[in-house]
């Protein structure tokens, strides 16, 4: 039995806090990465950091399944190490990585083919050369890009979050070191940056099959440990499509709300949103690393049926969200003006100093109210009710972010103002909902035993 497979074996607590560190520093380095990212694109002036903008939210349909996929793993092979069947996790983990490439090879004919007309219906506009340029180059890139988030989240199936930490460190440094070199030392501009994301994932593809591969893992792949199994896939696929169909809807607020920031503002006000966005994914990467943790301690503790410690792994997450959340809000509060400098540095951009500032003083309040929400979508992911946690998403982002940021925005003439103040709005809504909800299901879990 490896240390990880221990951890996550004992207190729930001390589980959560053991996995969510090293995620911490594993997914702060990769949202510096991206932050670093738009700043070195911001030098290539506002059409260049829009054009990023308008390719986001077609790669977050990428980003959806790769954490789709790694939420699937963590929450089938915690399940069966749960409930101790050996065989199990290995031919758990064998099905995701088999299902993987084959979802890889699929999405890479579609986007490459389909990149230029969705580009223009997401109304690139003068932007539409530079995001073409860029996102051909990182679409081409699908397979590493999934593969490393199904094997991230096998890795924290079995308590190892110490693996995941150094492959994303690696692939963050990686990319912030050759994002210079290749924008603008070898000058090929914005698909310079491209071209070191991919790089950075391949890199770490070939690290990660190596462990698997070398035995220094506690799970082990391969077509020795595949045993064909409808349940075993279902197991997977149970969580892996909802959890991605949740980024996909994600995807698509982003592009409505792109939509209407244009109505409402103009293209600027993307670009204000693509560099603000980044700085708020930083800021909440501790809470969402908790909640990451938090599938893999609540998958082994509901294949083990302690709903105790399903409870008491709820409970204390969100109240160590909490904290963070309110340290980050207040960080992000004082700090705004400074960090919007970063995306101002050059005399194209100058001008979104001020909107940056406004949007990121706007949307920090939400973050108070993150917690209870991202904590109570992890455990119904974790005991393999990844349809309920999907329903919980599209009532938060569909039904409240962009009702209210349009009724704000462009019916009440708020502009791009309006838009911060309905995803803050939205995201409120929906938190709340979703930690009722769960409440509910694991008060029914402890009195009778299913649900």
């Amino acid at each position: 039995m490896t240390e990880g497979v221990s951890i996550i074996r004992g207190d729930p607590r001390r589980a959560i806090l053991k996995l969510s560190g090293p995620m911490i520093i594993a997914m702060l380095l990769t949202s510096i990465y991206n932050l670093v990212d738009a700043v070195w694109v911001a030098g290539l002036g506002g059409e260049a950091l829009a054009a990023i903008g308008f390719v986001t939210p077609l790669y977050m349909v990428l980003v959806g399944l790769s954490n789709g996929l790694g939420a699937g793993a963590a929450s089938s092979v915690s399940r069966y190490l749960g409930a101790g069947d050996r065989d199990a996790v290995d031919n758990s983990a064998t099905h995701t990585v088999i299902i993987t490439l084959a979802v890889s090879l699929a999405i890479t004919l579609i986007i490459e083919l389909l990149l230029p007309d969705a580009l223009l219906a997401l109304g690139a506009g003068d932007a539409f050369t530079p995001a073409l340029e860029y996102g051909s180059v990182v679409f081409a890139g699908t397979v590493f890009t999934l593969f490393t988030g199904a094997a991230y989240g096998i890795l924290r199936s079995e308590g190892d979050a110490k693996r995941p930490m150094y492959a994303m460190g690696i692939s963050a440094v990686l990319n912030m070191v050759l994002d210079p070199i290749l924008i603008y030392t070898a000058g090929w501009g914005i698909s310079g940056a491209a071209w070191a994301t991919l790089v950075s994932q391949l890199a770490v593809s070939i690290l990660i099959l190596y462990w698997f591969l070398s035995g220094r893992t506690f799970t082990s792949i391969g077509l020795s440990r595949l045993q064909p199994d409808r349940t075993v896939a279902w197991s997977i696929l149970a969580v892996a499509v909802p959890a991605s169909a949740e980024f996909f809807i994600m995807s698509i607020v982003t592009a409505v709300i792109n939509w209407i920031l244009v109505t409402a503002a103009g293209t600027g006000a993307v670009a204000v949103y693509s560099a603000g966005w980044r700085v708020v994914m930083l800021a909440i990467v501790p809470v969402i690393s908790v909640a990451t943790a938090l599938i893999s301690v609540a998958g082994f503790a509901y294949g083990s049926r302690n709903f105790r410690n399903l409870e008491a792994a709820h409970s204390y997450s969100i109240k160590l969200g909490l904290l963070i959340a309110a340290a980050t809000a207040i960080l992000t509060f004082t700090m705004a003006p400074w960090i919007s400098w970063i995306f101002s540095y050059s005399q194209v951009s100058a001008d979104l100093a001020p909107r940056i500032t406004e949007f990121l003083r706007v949307i920090c309040l939400f973050y108070i109210f993150l917690p209870p929400g991202i904590m109570s979508g992890s455990v119904f992911q974790g005991t393999g009710r990844g349809l309920t946690s999907l329903v919980l998403s599209f009532i938060r982002q569909v039904l409240l972010v962009v009702v209210f940021a349009y009724l704000l925005a462009v019916t009440l003439g708020m502009g791009e103002a309006g838009v911060w103040w309905g995803v803050v709005a939205g995201d409120i809504g929906g938190s709340l909902i979703a930690y009722t909800w769960a409440r509910v299901f694991i008060r029914r879990l402890e009195r009778y035993g299913t649900v």
